[in-house]
């Protein structure tokens, strides 16, 4: 991957993204243990709301998990980040726009920033600051789930439950991953 041929580049954003069920936050957990390995200073934030596996620790759906900050506003990161080599943020989709500045920021200052997240939401759209996020990085990681309806490569969350709000918490028990195929055939896109 380039952004270990470019260890000697001060400050960059990395984001990793996909639909649920994809390995993001395993990719993220994997990419800052490495850091720590490295001895380099580590902090991992997520959003203070993502309560699902623990209120501390950012956790995938394996259960492999880290330490973390839960934070109300990405502003809060800027505040917990000085002296820091690399920067973890996981459902980054779940932060405001001002997550792009924060960034940003951090990169500019010479910290690297993996930020880990939704790309889009249960309906297909672009979901919170991602796009932005991905246009602004130097490197994009886009990782799949496997359709659970016919085994292609998924990468639409479909949400089981009725529930309409764009942002709705669940694992197993309220989305699966599913391929465009199966996914346009349940909304019934022209």
């Amino acid at each position: 991957m380039l952004f270990l041929e470019n260890a000697g580049q001060k400050g960059w954003i990395e984001v990793v993204c996909g639909s649920m069920f994809s390995g993001k936050t395993e990719e993220l957990i994997r990419r800052l243990k490495r850091a720590q390995f490295a001895h380099q200073k580590v902090e991992i934030f997520k959003p203070k709301i993502d309560v699902r596996y623990s209120e501390e620790e950012v956790v995938s759906h394996d259960s492999n998990a880290i330490r973390s900050t839960p934070v109300e506003s990405p502003q809060n990161i800027l505040l917990m980040t000085s002296e820091v080599d690399v920067v973890g943020i996981d459902e980054a989709q779940f932060f405001d726009d001002s997550l792009v500045d924060v960034c940003r920021k951090l990169a500019d200052s010479g910290v690297r920033v993996i930020v880990a997240g939704l790309d889009m939401d249960y309906m297909g759209k672009p979901f919170g600051p991602m796009p932005q996020l991905m246009a602004t990085a130097e490197y994009v990681t886009k990782v799949h789930a496997i359709c659970v309806r016919c085994g292609s490569l998924a990468h639409h969350s479909h949400r089981l439950t009725a529930d309409q709000k764009q942002v709705m918490l669940g694992a197993h028990d309220s989305y699966e991953p599913i391929c465009r195929h199966c996914f346009n055939k349940l909304v019934k896109r022209d």
